[in-house]
């Protein structure tokens, strides 16, 4: 006889759905998936899978603990958790049919490792990834954000003359999470990408998921570590872009870095932040000699896009 399953099902607002994939695993919970149905992507479900044997009554009551405050930061309650008990479910095949491939922008498709493309999307640019790895599978207002926003800034430069959408550049992405941002900015034609994350397992991920898509380790290089070890990998030169989607408390911490990690006349993307936490965050960046020159806001998340106060607009 096969394993009896925990389904755990409940519901991931937007402010949550980060928090929620990362907490997980380092919980236990490593069998996760995600519904964002694409014509209602506010119904997000998270739906999770545990062995029964090694998840009892008690357990599951101390990981609901565990997740509660998860929403704290926002003022949000914690969703009700529901369990469902499965017998012989196969989760590896269960929670894969709850993705689908995602279109974003007007350029990218963010693909599961085990789709094929489908033939309406197959102009666009495959970002392949394995939604296992949690960290940012590109539903999250935030991650859509910043895709959009490497869109934009590419056909910005196409337009003016600086080559092929990203061509050339140099791209440091601190807090890389799943590496999807890294590996956007490449199918956009920049040159190399040095990403760092706090957290192991993000780089873990993040090796993967290059691997994925069919990158040699010398176009995506990672690490473990945030800033200082960011700036080791791109052998103490800056970027000429800046990805950082993080939450806004860290990203104030960590401006003090960014005139290393960012060249005269780069650019950061700078998403993670809630819409009411952006005033602040300009006014630090301008302490800092930062020059917003444009947000963008989706649900309540916004993205600041920023160059040094000294560049020419």
């Amino acid at each position: 006889m096969g394993l009896v399953w925990w389904r755990l099902e409940m519901a991931a607002p937007a402010e949550l759905e980060e928090s929620l994939l990362w907490k997980l695993p380092l919980l236990g919970v490593t069998r996760v998936a995600l519904q964002h149905p694409p014509e209602a992507p506010e119904q997000r479900q998270l739906l999770a899978w545990l062995p029964e044997s090694d998840w009892p009554a008690d357990q599951r009551q101390e990981l609901e603990r565990a997740l509660a405050p998860l929403g704290e930061p926002f003022q949000v309650a914690l969703p009700q958790v529901h369990w469902r008990r499965q017998a012989d479910e196969d989760w590896s095949l269960s929670w894969k049919s709850h993705w689908r491939p995602d279109p974003v922008g007007e350029r990218l498709l963010v693909l599961p490792a085990w789709l094929e493309v489908p033939p309406e999307q197959a102009g666009r640019l495959v970002i392949r990834i394995d939604p296992g790895s949690a960290f940012g599978t590109g539903s999250h207002p935030t991650t859509r954000l910043c895709l959009e926003a490497l869109e934009a800034l590419a056909g910005e430069r196409t337009r003016a003359g600086r080559g092929a959408d990203l061509e050339g550049l140099r791209v440091a992405d601190l807090g890389c999470g799943s590496g999807i941002l890294g590996l956007a900015a490449l199918r956009l034609r920049a040159a190399s990408v040095a990403a760092a994350d706090t957290d192991p397992l993000a780089e873990r991920a993040t090796r993967q998921n290059a691997a994925l898509n069919g990158l040699a380790p010398s176009a995506l290089a990672v690490t473990t570590g945030s800033a200082e070890a960011l700036l080791a990998l791109l052998g103490g030169r800056p970027a000429e872009l800046l990805l950082c989607n993080i939450l806004a408390p860290v990203i104030e911490a960590l401006i003090p870095w960014f005139g290393q990690l960012l060249s005269p006349g780069g650019v950061g993307l700078l998403s993670g932040l809630l819409v009411d936490q952006a005033p602040g965050l300009e006014r630090d960046l301008a302490a800092a000699g930062w020059r917003v020159e444009g947000r963008v806001e989706q649900d309540r998340w916004g993205l600041l896009r920023i160059r040094s106060a000294s560049d020419v607009a």
